[in-house]
């Protein structure tokens, strides 16, 4: 497994070894041992989500508080994806930025993201489906949320928003200054 590092303190892009043949191709999505060895980092996942969305999609940016907070790790499993995150942790060095990744069927490539952040994406294909790990189960008293078109934090989702399909839960998230985290 690569890992790739980024900008950010403790998000990393894993990038799994993947075995081709004239059949086709095998490759472990996960296996606990493999992360682990590569990053330093154990995980005890409890709960696998999976949605489909069209084009111009835009879900997020979601995170739960303490004491919920989750790690993700995200893939996506048909077409391609802007995965987008914001860093919520009030003491870290790069708290308010952003940092976004391509992730893709054909690349492959899975995001993991670590407590303390908002999480969001964009469907940049005709259709995505996307999974995703976390290792803390959903709770609704726990949920906070960035509003996506924050001109302070003023993400490129690599698509146009004005096609944006927003959920009218995200249209009215908070602005960056007055979300309130845990974090």
């Amino acid at each position: 497994m690569n890992v790739i590092t980024t900008p950010i303190e403790g998000l990393l892009i894993l990038e799994p070894r993947i075995f081709n043949d004239d059949r086709g191709y095998f490759y472990e999505s996960y296996n606990k041992n493999t992360i682990k060895a590569a990053t330093g980092l154990e995980f005890n996942f409890v709960q696998d989500n999976q949605a489909r969305s069209t084009k111009n999609v835009l879900r997020g940016l979601h995170y739960q508080n303490n004491p919920y907070a989750q790690t993700k790790l995200i893939r996506a499993l048909e077409g391609t994806i802007w995965d987008v995150v914001i860093d919520i942790r009030k003491d870290s060095k790069t708290y308010g930025q952003w940092f976004g990744v391509e992730l893709s069927a054909e690349n492959k490539r899975q995001f993991l993201i670590p407590k303390g952040f908002a999480h969001g994406y964009s469907v940049l294909s005709e259709t995505a489906e996307v999974f995703y790990k976390c290792d803390e189960f959903y709770n609704k008293a726990s949920e906070g949320g960035v509003n996506y078109a924050d001109p302070t934090i003023n993400i490129d989702w690599k698509i146009n928003l004005a096609d944006a399909l927003v959920s009218e839960k995200d249209l009215v998230q908070p602005m960056f200054k007055d979300h309130i985290s845990t974090f």
